[in-house]
């Protein structure tokens, strides 16, 4: 995998402007935060927690790891409570994926399809050869 950073640009935090990569794809459609059973966790943080639990989950069906993950498009329904909680969110990022940081995008969105989400992740991974 090569990061794609131009020269002089300000290296951005917690994601990359970039990604080249060569392998076999492994795409995830929009994954919510809730469990097995169809429940949600309360709050944005445990949402996103279970999310990334998720992802974890789905990824491996495939045969894919955290670090295989080269894009990321956040769906969340508040940017307020986003902000708010993005020391925590990072925290739990950094758990679960480590401190690898792909391509990503975080939209807020009026409503996602499940009344209950707050937050919903598409993910596109690709194992190198």
């Amino acid at each position: 995998m090569k990061v794609l950073q131009p020269e002089g640009w300000p290296r951005p935090k917690g994601y990359a402007n970039g990604i080249a990569v060569r392998g076999q794809q492994v795409f995830l459609a929009g994954i919510v935060g809730w469990d097995a059973q169809g429940c949600f966790p309360a709050g944005l943080v445990a949402q996103f927690r279970q999310t990334l639990h998720n992802i974890i989950a789905i990824l491996a069906e495939g045969g894919a790891r955290p670090e295989h993950v080269v894009r990321m498009t956040w769906y969340i329904t508040s940017r307020d409570d986003y902000l708010a909680h993005g020391r925590e969110i990072g925290a739990v990022y950094r758990e679960i994926m480590g401190k690898h940081f792909p391509v990503m995008a975080v939209v807020q969105v009026v409503a996602l399809m499940e009344a209950e989400a707050q937050i919903e992740i598409e993910v596109t991974a690709v194992i190198p050869d």
